[in-house]
This record gives C-alpha cells, structure tokens and sequence, in this order.
C-alpha cells in the first residue's frame, strides 16, 4: 500500500483533509476540532501524522494543505460522512414521486441520492455528472439526460459550454444540487466556478430547489455563492443546524428537513 493509501485508510485523517480543501486549504486547529466533533488534541495528532508525510503544513494554532491545487479523487469523497449521506439521500426520496422531473448536480453526495431514486419509477432526469447518469438510466423506465462535452477527470462531470446550453433548455420539477458550505450570511456556497455557474442554472430553472450537505458543511464560508437562502425550497442536512441559520429559514419561506439518525431521533 502506498503512502498516500496509508493516509487516506484513517477515516477520521480523510475527513481533516476534506475539510481543510474545502476551506480554501487551510483551517485552525479549533475549527477543525468544532467540525469535526472531535478534541483538538485528536486534530493535532492527525495533523502530525499528515505532516510527516508531506501531505499538510503545520502552523501556529492552525494548519495548511501542501498542495492546495490537489483536488481529492472522487472515490475518496464517497467514502466520507457515507451515513449521512444515505440518510439524507432517503429523505430526499421521499420528496421525490414516481414520474417526477429534476436535474441532479454532480458531487459525492448526489451519487448517494441518485443511488436511492432506482426506488422510483419513470423519472425525468437531467444531470451533468456521469455517475448519476449511469445509476438512473435503462432503470425502472426512467428517461435520462446527460449534459454532454468533455468529463472532467477527477469527479466525471461535464462544465463545459455545450453542457451549460443543454441544461438551460429543460424546466424540470425540482433541482436536486449538494453544497462545500453553508451559512445564514451568504447561503449556499461553492469552492468551484464551474459547479457554481451550473448550480445556479439549476436553481434558475426548475420549479423548486433542494439543497444537500451535511453537518460539516453549515457555519462554513465558501469563496463562490450560488444561491441564497430565500431562492432554495427545501435544506436536507443530518443535524439540526444553528438557530441563526432555522430563524434565517424560516424568515424567507425555506424548509428545513434533518434526516433522522441515532443522535436526532
């Protein structure tokens, strides 16, 4: 097993390491402990182990990404926070009937989602990811449309201009897109240009939207914002998010849905 297999083998380094690319490549320490529901002392052991191996920086009271342009490989995003992602995906399932239309964004947490609707039948499907176009095609009658161009390698997404023209074409029931941070000031964020413009076509065009994240996700900032929080219809998460963020909510009209698990029941 190479070194880097070595790392990313600890689920708790690979959820750090998450974190910290979504933060632009870097985090304090106590942030991270918060995030990551965990002792900062369990963050700086992590770190130290992260740092022998020259994948992080260590710095004064916080830590840096080595390689800050290094994306994670899709695979790896699908193995972190993998509960809450069904979880959240079943709920969303259960929005979602039988001959319904939407677009689905492509992220690790979409996949999850796209996994769950084969429980559905006669779906009208228009995605840029290739992950959710091979999970809900020649299945259960469902019609599926792939917003075709070039695949970009890390994640099987198509963002280039043909794709973008496609999807402005379509007028689906719901936009069913995931979220790198969340917070009551800004709404739904992206670190990617290319996610972002795609998300906001999405939201631009369906008749309502459904945002995705879970818990590591909210209170976060993100460099690129996609959508508000008065423009999103409903907010699937796995943990009752801040006050703030529910009286923000509730404010504009935006439902709030927390997937159950053994901690919210």
């Amino acid at each position: 097993m190479s070194k880097t297999a070595e790392i990313y083998s600890s689920h708790r380094a690979h959820e750090l390491l998450e974190v910290l690319r979504e933060s632009g490549g870097s985090c304090r320490t106590a942030e991270l402990a918060n995030l990551l529901n965990v002792s900062e002392e369990t963050i700086r052991r992590n770190i130290k182990h992260l740092a022998k191996e020259g994948v992080v920086i260590k710095v004064h009271g916080g830590v840096l990404l080595a390689n800050r342009n290094e994306e994670p490989a899709f695979g790896e995003r699908m193995e972190v926070n993998r509960t809450a992602k069904r979880a959240m995906a079943k709920c969303v399932v259960g929005m979602i009937e039988d001959g319904a239309s939407m677009f689905i964004d492509n992220s690790s947490t979409t996949t999850f989602i796209a996994d769950a609707l084969r429980a559905r039948k006669n779906l009208f499907v228009v995605t840029n990811s290739i992950k959710v176009a091979e999970r809900l095609s020649a299945h259960n009658h469902n019609r599926v449309f792939f917003a075709g161009g070039e695949l970009r390698e890390t994640d099987g997404g198509s963002y280039d201009a043909g794709a973008m023209n496609f999807i402005k074409g379509f007028n689906p029931d719901y936009a069913i897109l995931s979220a790198a941070a969340v917070n009551s000031d800004n709404g739904f964020m992206s670190t990617d240009l290319s996610e972002a413009e795609f998300a906001r076509v999405y939201v631009e065009n369906a008749n309502a939207s459904i945002v995705v994240a879970d818990q590591s996700k909210i209170g976060r900032k993100g460099p690129i914002i996609f959508a508000e929080v008065s423009t999103i219809d409903v907010f699937v998460t796995d943990t009752p998010p801040p006050v703030l963020f529910q009286n923000t909510a509730k404010a504009v009209g935006m439902k709030i849905v927390v997937a159950p698990n053994k901690d919210n029941k």
